[in-house]
């Protein structure tokens, strides 16, 4: 991946997508107004931060990325698998929508999501130009989120598997994700074709891989070029956010994806 950075604000980007076609960052917790415990660029309106604050930090990661903010395209992430098409900004003010994947092939919509240990997945078709943001936590991955959104850039825009290129990004990594019988048997019961290899136990304690588990669901569909950013979100709290060592008053890191 690469690092750019820009009046103390991080943004982390892929090599493998083409700044020449489009524009993206995954920014971590730096650069924003937020006080403790959101330490500073938080993103998330729902853990106690002021929404001043969230506002303000919102228009610095547009700002980085030279996008108006009014391209904003964001959802109600509910750790589901539904999956919009949108041609159109979401216009200030009005309700957001339930799903966890979005794809677009407008150039006038930017795409928009939080993060706190979830799993970010880009995707961009470089040959039909459309893009894609999904949300996979555990629910979203046994639900098969990164291969909805996927398919649905398929139906929507032509695109084929071995065109798409995807990111996995920051998010918690299998050494820290620990999980308990519950999940373990949602992962038997949905994805029971990897169930070894997503699956690790040690000292008695089970893990999930959730990196691996979304490059094999992504690999399904043809998906060959999937860059993986190795960053465990509960490993580097001084600079990502992360549910499971922060708790409920964990602030979330924004992930912006825009065409040119």
């Amino acid at each position: 991946m690469i690092t750019k950075s820009i009046d103390g604000i991080k943004g982390l980007q892929f090599s493998s997508f083409p700044n020449s076609d489009l524009v993206h960052a995954i920014f971590s917790r730096h650069g924003g107004i937020s006080p403790d415990p959101y330490r500073s660029l938080n993103l998330g309106g729902t853990s106690g931060d002021s929404r001043e604050n969230v506002i303000e930090n919102r228009k610095r990661i547009f700002d980085f990325l030279n996008r108006p903010v009014e391209t904003v395209f964001d959802v109600w992430q509910v750790h589901g698998n539904d999956v919009i098409n949108t041609d159109k900004a979401r216009p200030a003010g009005e309700k957001h929508q339930p799903a966890d994947g979005v794809i677009t092939n407008r150039r006038d919509v930017t795409l928009l999501m939080r993060f706190a240990d979830c799993v970010p997945i880009l995707f961009f078709d470089p040959v039909q130009k459309a893009i894609g943001l999904a949300h996979a936590g555990w629910q979203g991955t046994i639900k098969r989120v990164a291969q909805k959104t996927a398919e649905l850039m398929i139906k929507e825009f032509g695109s084929m598997g071995g065109d798409i290129i995807a990111g996995i990004g920051p998010s918690i990594g299998k050494d820290h994700y620990e999980v308990g019988k519950t999940v373990v048997a949602q992962v038997g019961e949905n994805l029971s074709e990897m169930k070894q290899d997503v699956l690790h136990v040690q000292n008695g304690k089970t893990f999930f891989d959730l990196w691996q588990a979304n490059r094999l669901l992504l690999e399904q569909l043809g998906i060959k070029k999937i860059e993986v950013a190795g960053i465990c979100t509960a490993c580097e709290v001084d600079d990502w956010y992360s549910y499971r060592v922060e708790g409920q008053r964990s602030g979330r890191f924004g992930v912006l994806i825009g065409l040119k």
